[in-house]
């Protein structure tokens, strides 16, 4: 039905469902009025750079306006801004895996409140490239973990649950073949590692602790290398999970900037 799943029994059972960090909710506002013909959703750490987008693709769709007054329809908190340009929504995920999933959570609810159908879901961010040219843009074919295993482990009560981080094939193929229409920078389609921190986690050397030598770090960065992995971030295998789970299209395409 292309419609967004939502594998949660216990929200039939409430009468309201609050989406406290976007803050919007099922009795507060029409979100199938507000939101039903979303067609995109396009996610991003920082809320200035999903505003620019946002002012982008208002430009790009030929909408009334300059689309310098577009309104943060999250303002009522400071945890995630949120923007609307057409059918295109534009929203800030913070850093890591624990912010993006928060705000996934309550965007999935939104999309399959607002009856929402046939959504394709992308975060565009930036990210550390490995082996390739600063400044090119990875296609993720494959998120995977600092192991290099294509899987996001979550906690649930006391269980480790492993969930798969396949993302859509057809949509790789896709966003490859957008590319050649561009020339102004290197786009290829690689594996792309989510580390849970910035400084350890990527082998970084001036974080406040580090345990490990810079020959120690430049073995690890090689193997990840050979194992297909060409840049490394913070928020992927969570966002492959829940796209895969709820039935979203989703993609990773990021800019590598060192």
């Amino acid at each position: 039905s292309g419609l967004v799943h939502i594998k949660n029994p216990h929200l039939d059972l409430m009468e309201e469902d609050v989406l406290y960090h976007l803050d919007l909710g099922t009795k507060t506002h029409n979100l199938p009025a507000m939101f039903g013909d979303i067609k995109f959703v396009c996610v991003g750490g920082s809320p200035n750079r999903m505003r620019a987008f946002a002012q982008f693709m208002h430009r790009e769709l030929g909408l009334a306006g300059d689309g310098q007054d577009l309104a943060d329809i999250c303002a009522g908190t400071d945890r995630f801004a949120m923007y609307r340009a057409g059918p295109v929504l534009s929203i800030s995920h913070g850093m890591g895996i624990p912010s993006i999933s928060i705000m996934l959570h309550e965007l999935i609810k939104l999309l399959h409140h607002a009856k929402c159908r046939d959504v394709t879901i992308i975060r565009i961010g930036t990210s550390g490239g490995l082996g390739i040219e600063a400044g090119s843009v990875v296609i993720t074919d494959m998120a995977v973990d600092s192991s290099f295993k294509p899987q996001f482990e979550q906690v649930v009560l006391d269980d480790v649950v492993v969930r798969s981080t396949e993302l859509d094939r057809d949509l790789v193929e896709e966003l490859l073949a957008c590319s050649k229409e561009i020339s102004d920078f290197p786009t290829l389609i690689g594996h792309t590692m989510c580390t849970y921190d910035f400084y350890e986690g990527q082998g970084r050397l001036d974080g406040a602790l580090c345990s490990f030598s810079s020959e120690k770090k430049l073995e690890y960065l090689k193997r990840a290398y050979d194992s297909g992995v060409r840049n490394i971030e913070m928020e992927s295998t969570a966002f492959a999970a829940l796209c895969g789970l709820c039935g979203l299209r989703g993609e990773c395409p990021c800019a590598c900037l060192a």
